[in-house]
């Protein structure tokens, strides 16, 4: 029954984050790269009838997997869309999570570092999508000319830290 609830509170949050950044836009230029940016959504009433909602797709990625997301939270789990600019020739740092993350690369190429990984690396391009579970030390790394830009939705105990640096604390 909770993990029912926690889905729901991330679709619902995901469709309040869509409005969000669609109401916040800057009216910055389009990415060069065209396979990071869905089509523009169709009209409201194409969507849902004649009810007045009107849905943005930021940004899309695929995973060739099942995705299961469970974070256990003696007082409750958050949802947390953020997203993260890392600079080119730049990085994470070695870190870990106390939750499990989804991201989608919306611009750039961002490699990830983990003992986690067949070769201990991974790259990942835009419209790549990138699942991370709890507890494992890892780093992204910005090894490009470009700034990466990654839509992330992080899903983490209340009241522990989105990006845990100290890496005692992981598990």
């Amino acid at each position: 029954m909770r993990s029912t609830t926690i889905r729901r509170g991330i679709v619902l949050a995901a469709g309040a984050f869509a409005l969000a950044a669609s109401a916040c836009s800057h009216g910055e230029a389009e990415s060069s790269d065209e396979s990071a940016i869905a089509p523009p959504p169709p009209p409201a009433s194409a969507i849902v009838g004649t009810q007045p909602v009107l849905a943005v797709d930021i940004v899309q990625g695929q995973q060739d997997q099942p995705v299961d997301v469970q974070v256990d939270g003696d007082e409750g789990v958050a949802v947390t869309f953020r997203e993260l600019t890392i600079v080119a020739g730049t990085g994470t740092g070695r870190h870990c999570h106390h939750g499990q993350l989804i991201a989608v690369v919306k611009q750039g190429e961002i490699t990830l570092y983990s003992d986690t990984l067949p070769g201990g690396t991974r790259t990942f391009r835009a419209g790549d999508s990138i699942v991370e579970g709890a507890g494992y030390p890892h780093e992204a790394r910005n090894e490009g000319t470009e700034d990466v830009v990654l839509m992330v939705t992080y899903v983490t105990p209340v009241g522990k830290p989105l990006v845990e640096e100290d890496l005692s604390q992981c598990e």
